[in-house]
């Protein structure tokens, strides 16, 4: 497993072992060559190799663990920084980002669930594999069931990540409503003297008044402007 930061995407490949009395054969599927670092490893620890095909597998399975750890924390450096971006202050639609990220965890866990029980046998006693190994295989089921953890944790964090990302967007779409709302009672008062006075009834006070008008335009203003206050001093606007 392999992480692609362009694209924060997680790649998956396979590799397969085969182990016998005096030998060990490898394929591989996919992109990437946890084989040729292992063969390195082998290399920088020669004495290794006096344990036998045991001591290829244990390189492989180790280098693949490895993989998992490294793009557990590149996923979590993607994670906080989205977290962020949820916590921003603007007004940004995430959901599709933290959908995505979710998708590649769950491809990430995957890939490591089916193999930590594997690992976990390995750890245990062997008839066909020398005592000395014991501890380099519980090694490996350590670092697998710390990426395991980790897995897990950055799946539930996506979770809470996505709950606080709705929360905003429903709070946004409430504060929309409320600021229509505002506005809509502002704009009301206004049209509902115009309506009034628009009904050109004969007998209606203040038609023939000098100052009717002014006035009318005055109380329209004035109940706006308080309306406008008021709103505004309870977060309306």
């Amino acid at each position: 497993l392999w992480y692609v930061a362009d694209g924060s995407d997680v790649e998956t490949g396979e590799v397969m072992v085969f182990t016998g009395p005096r030998f060990a054969l490898t394929v591989r599927h996919g992109s990437a060559d946890p084989v040729a670092e292992a063969s390195r490893r082998l290399g920088d620890a020669p004495e290794m190799l006096r344990f036998g095909p045991a001591a290829v597998l244990h390189a492989v399975l180790d280098t693949v663990v490895d993989s998992y750890l490294d793009a557990s924390v590149q996923v979590r450096t993607d994670l906080t920084t989205l977290e962020r971006s949820v916590f921003a202050p603007g007004r940004e639609d995430l959901t599709e980002q933290i959908y995505s990220l979710k998708r590649e965890v769950l491809e990430f866990q995957d890939a490591v669930r089916p193999l930590v029980p594997v690992v976990q046998d390995f750890a245990g006693p062997r008839a066909e594999w020398p005592e000395e190994m014991l501890p380099y295989f519980r090694d490996v089921a350590d670092h697998m069931h710390r990426t395991d953890t980790e897995v897990r944790s950055l799946d539930e964090l996506l979770n809470s990540v996505l709950d606080a990302h709705l929360a905003r967007v429903a709070t946004w779409q409430n504060d929309d409503m409320r600021r229509i709302s505002a506005w809509a009672a502002i704009l009301a008062t206004p049209t509902l003297v115009a309506g009034i006075y628009g009904m050109n009834f004969a007998h209606m006070p203040e038609l023939s008044w000098t100052y009717g008008y002014p006035l009318a335009v005055a109380v329209m203003v004035t109940a706006a402007t308080l309306l406008h206050r008021t709103f505004r001093r309870n977060g309306w606007l």
